[in-house]
This record gives structure tokens, sequence and C-alpha cells, in this order.
């Protein structure tokens, strides 16, 4: 599976961004798909997931605020992000998963990043 992120940019605090991610292959709709941020200086964090279903799992920066979706007929999963904050400022990677877990290590294929910036 390859992954392809982007959406990403410069915002102003409150505003919103929506992230995309779209894969390659015809297995999309049978991997959990994540999101993940890291911030300079900053391990990788969780921030959502998403399984087929309509089964959802956020992190605690993104419950309230952010909201994951995806289009299996697009091979697509997107990351919507409202009232946004300095601190969400980060590279926002795309993962795919076989299991619904929070941890990057169980993820086994990555986007290459896209960059969010939220200015105060």
């Amino acid at each position: 599976v390859q992954l392809q992120a982007s959406g990403g940019g410069l915002v102003q605090a409150g505003g919103s961004l929506r992230l995309s991610c779209a894969a390659s292959g015809r297995t999309f709709s049978t991997y959990v798909m994540g999101w993940f941020r890291q911030a300079p200086g900053k391990e990788r964090e969780f921030v959502a997931a998403s399984r087929s279903g309509g089964y959802t799992y956020y992190g605690d920066s993104a419950k309230g605020r952010f909201t994951i979706s995806r289009d299996n007929a697009k091979n697509t999963v997107y990351l919507q992000m409202n009232s946004l904050k300095p601190e969400d400022t980060a590279v926002y990677y795309c993962a795919a998963s076989n299991t619904p877990t929070y941890y990057a290590r169980s993820y086994h294929y990555w986007g290459q990043g896209t960059e969010v910036t939220v200015s105060s």
C-alpha cells in the first residue's frame, strides 16, 4: 500500500483544515487507517483512526475537534480539523494497519507527511 497525504498548510488559530490521504491498492477497505502527528522535538502522537463499518478512534488531543472519515470507493481517508490551536502544529502522517491500534509501531505503511502550521 502506498499512501499520499495532502491538505496541510498555514492556518490561523480557530481555523479549519481538511487533510486527505490517498491510498493505492485494491484492499484499502480492509485496512485500519490512522492519522498521527509529530511536532518538532516530540514523539509521534496518535490522532485518529478509522475502520471500515463506521468505527472511529480518537486521541485525546483530537476529541471534539477533529473528525476522521473514509471513502473506500476513492481509497481515501480524511481528517477534518476544526478549532485549530497553535499546539496542533506538526507534520501529520497517514498510516495503514491490519488492526485498530493507537501504537505507531503497529502501522506498517506510512505516507510522507503533510505539514500543518497554526499561527496564534
